[in-house]
C-alpha cells in the first residue's frame, strides 16, 4: 500500500467514525424527545394548554426559531452552548408532539417510525455515497420548507382544506427526505481529519442536529398522513 493510499484509508475509517457518531447523538435526541413527549403526556394540564392552548404556538416558533437560529450558535460558539441547543430543540419538539401522538394509536405510531426510519436511512445512504453535487437541489428544498409554512398557515388558518393538508404533508415528506440525502452530504463535506477535539465536536453536534430535524419532521407527516387514510 502506498504513503497515499494509506492516508486516504485513515481519512476513510475517521469520516466513518464521524458520521457514526452523528448518527448515535441523532438518536439519542430521538430517544429524548420520546421520553419527554411521555413526561408531558403524564400530566394531563399540561398535555391540556399544549393541545387546546396559545402554548402550543410558543413550541411552536420556538422550534422556529432554534431552526435558525441553532446553527451558528453550534458552528461558533462553544461545546456546552451547541449541546444546550441541541437538548433544547429535542425537548421542544417532545413537548409539541405529545397530544399529537396521543391522539394516535400504538400500532401507527410505530408504523409511522419504522416507515420513517426506512426512509431516512435509504436517502442519507445517498447522500453519503452519491458523487453528484446536491448543493443546487438542496437549496431549492431549503426554499421550499420557507413555501411550505406559508401553506400550512394558510390551510389551517383560511382554506381549512383535507385534501389540501394531505397533499401538502406528502410534499413535506418528500422535501424532507431529499433535504435528508443533501444534508448527509453537506456533513460528509464538513469533515477534516485535522480538525481539532472542539471543532469536531461541534461540527458533530451540528450534523445530528440537522438530521434530527428531518427525521422528526418526516416522522409527524408520515403519522399525519397515515391518520389521515385510516379517517382519523
Amino acid at each position: 500500500m502506498t504513503h497515499a493510499q494509506a492516508e486516504a484509508a485513515q481519512i476513510d475509517v475517521g469520516l466513518r467514525k464521524y458520521m457514526l457518531g452523528i448518527y448515535n447523538y441523532m438518536s439519542l435526541g430521538v430517544a429524548f424527545t420520546g421520553a419527554v413527549s411521555l413526561l408531558v403526556a403524564m400530566n394531563p394540564a399540561i398535555m391540556q394548554a399544549i393541545a387546546l392552548g396559545p402554548f402550543k404556538w410558543v413550541l411552536f416558533v420556538g422550534i422556529i426559531g432554534m431552526g435558525f437560529l441553532a446553527p451558528r450558535i453550534m458552528m461558533n460558539g462553544s461545546v456546552m452552548s451547541a449541546q444546550a441547543c441541541f437538548w433544547v430543540y429535542a425537548a421542544l419538539w417532545g413537548a409539541l408532539l405529545s397530544p399529537i401522538l396521543y391522539a394516535y394509536t400504538g400500532a401507527d405510531i410505530a408504523r409511522a417510525f419504522f416507515i420513517t426510519a426506512g426512509a431516512f436511512a435509504g436517502m442519507s445512504l445517498l447522500g453519503y455515497t452519491t458523487k453528484k453535487d446536491l448543493s443546487a437541489i438542496g437549496r431549492f428544498l431549503a426554499m421550499a420548507t420557507i413555501g411550505i409554512l406559508i401553506a400550512l398557515l394558510v390551510n389551517m388558518f383560511l382554506l381549512q382544506s383535507t385534501g389540501f393538508h394531505l397533499i401538502l404533508s406528502i410534499v413535506v415528506v418528500v422535501v424532507f427526505a431529499g433535504l435528508t440525502a443533501y444534508e448527509t452530504q453537506q456533513i460528509k463535506n464538513m469533515y477534516y481529519e485535522g480538525d481539532g477535539n472542539e471543532v469536531a465536536m461541534r461540527k458533530s453536534i451540528f450534523g445530528a442536529f440537522l438530521l434530527y430535524g428531518a427525521f422528526v419532521t418526516m416522522f409527524v407527516w408520515i403519522l399525519n398522513i397515515i391518520g389521515m387514510m385510516r379517517g382519523e
